[in-house]
């Protein structure tokens, strides 16, 4: 039986708001790809800052690959 590891990988722009960028993104997932990650599932979310009230638009990435 095969067994999986994952990986949960938060991404987003800056601490205080900015557009997340495409090229952001794409390294995040060429870097896990290069590590033997596979993607499963890219959710939108608002990510709670470290100071103050309110978040910044971000994704969450998860990412699948088989125990070695």
């Amino acid at each position: 039986m095969q067994r999986y590891e994952y990986s949960v990988v938060e991404i987003r722009e800056g601490l205080v708001g900015g557009k997340m960028s495409g090229g952001k993104v794409e390294k995040v997932l060429n870097d896990h790809a290069r590590e033997g990650w596979q993607l499963k599932a890219l959710t939108s979310v608002t990510v709670k800052g470290r100071i103050g009230p309110g978040g910044t638009d971000g994704l969450l990435a998860t990412f699948e690959r088989p125990v070695r």
